[in-house]
């Protein structure tokens, strides 16, 4: 959904700008979902047991979760109708977001027409009648390896990269191997037979990653009192440019909840811009702000307008960022008496 420059002097979206080529469709209420209105399938980029399968458990409980290979896979899928939803992984409390969704999404023609916010809970996991003390290695996702620093100087362990957690504890399982351990989730220990050492082993208690939730077609918002819009820009590489064009949403009062730039096309310059706001682009408001957008971008497009998941997940305490300091905290000076029962 690609929103022209064209603008009129008043700043709101002229008449001639279309929001979505089925705009009518969209403005008469009609839905995209199955005649059913179910979510029947929804896919996810991993194996079974990884945190995108979870969340997929949690966010559609009832729907068939179909494993992808890659996240490009997962795309492929719901543009040809295979599954009616995938959930992606767009960023993380503890390390930022991810970068290749960012880089697949504005491009792929899928609508965002969701979030979900899924607290990770990393376990540490065994092959059974493995103990705390006899573990050496640990096998799990970069990503995941990076939110257990504290365990890992605890326990002196030695890190080995798997390409998903779910697959570290494959790996941990065939080998059979009690020196050998895996970080991942309760669901990826239940799937091949570890046994859980310790829970919740991140360093961070708050450790949650959010995904998109994205269709083929965009979904309509019937009297959803808190909109999410979500959308990506490129200005001119100039002093002011990025200030002017986003002047309007700060005017027309809209809050802004993500402003990012990041690389595309080989260039260090900050060529694109993911923005995400509180609101719809057929409120007044809104639209204002986007007609002044407009004025100062060259491109804009809607990645989609969408029920905002939550305002609690938003509010930072400043409670929760004190520094912890080097030291491990006392739940992480374990032995043996400690571990976990077997599953």
């Amino acid at each position: 959904m690609t929103l022209s420059a064209a603008h009129n002097e008043s700043g709101a979206l002229p008449p001639s700008i279309v929001l979505d080529p089925q705009a009518e469709r969209f403005s008469s209420g009609e839905g995209w979902l199955k005649s059913d209105g179910v979510v029947h399938s929804v896919g996810y980029n991993g194996r079974p047991g990884a945190f995108a399968d979870v969340a997929c458990r949690a966010a559609f409980p009832a729907a068939t979760r179909i494993a992808m290979p890659s996240l490009e896979a997962a795309v492929r899928s719901v543009a040809h109708g295979e599954v009616d939803r995938i959930l992606l992984p767009c960023e993380n409390s503890l390390v930022g977001r991810v970068p290749d969704v960012h880089r697949l999404v504005p491009d792929s023609g899928l609508h965002i027409v969701g979030e979900h916010f899924q607290r990770v809970e990393h376990c540490l996991m065994a092959p059974r009648g493995a103990s705390l003390a006899g573990i050496r290695r640990v096998h799990s996702h970069p990503v995941a390896l990076g939110q257990i620093s504290r365990l890992i100087a605890a326990l002196d362990l030695e890190v080995v990269a798997a390409s998903t957690t779910s697959h570290a504890a494959e790996i941990v399982a065939l080998r059979d191997d009690p020196s050998e351990a895996a970080i991942a989730s309760d669901v990826a220990a239940d799937l091949y037979g570890l046994q859980v050492l310790k829970r919740n082993v991140e360093d961070d208690p708050h450790n949650t990653t959010r995904f998109y939730v994205l269709s083929a077609e965009p979904q309509p918002l019937e009297n959803e009192p808190q909109p999410l819009t979500t959308i990506v820009f490129r200005t001119e590489n100039r002093p002011g440019c990025l200030y002017h064009a986003i002047a309007g949403f700060a005017d027309s009062g809209i809050n802004m909840t993500k402003l990012e730039s990041y690389l595309v096309g080989g260039q260090f310059v900050p060529s694109r811009f993911l923005c995400e706001f509180e609101g719809d682009p057929r409120m007044p408001a809104v639209a204002a702000a986007l007609g002044i957008l407009g004025q100062h971008a060259r491109e804009i497009v809607v990645l989609g307008t969408f029920p905002m998941a939550g305002h609690h997940l938003r509010t930072r305490s400043d409670e929760t960022l004190r520094p912890r300091g080097n030291e491990p905290p006392p739940a992480f000076q374990w032995t043996d008496d400690q571990t976990e029962g077997g599953r």
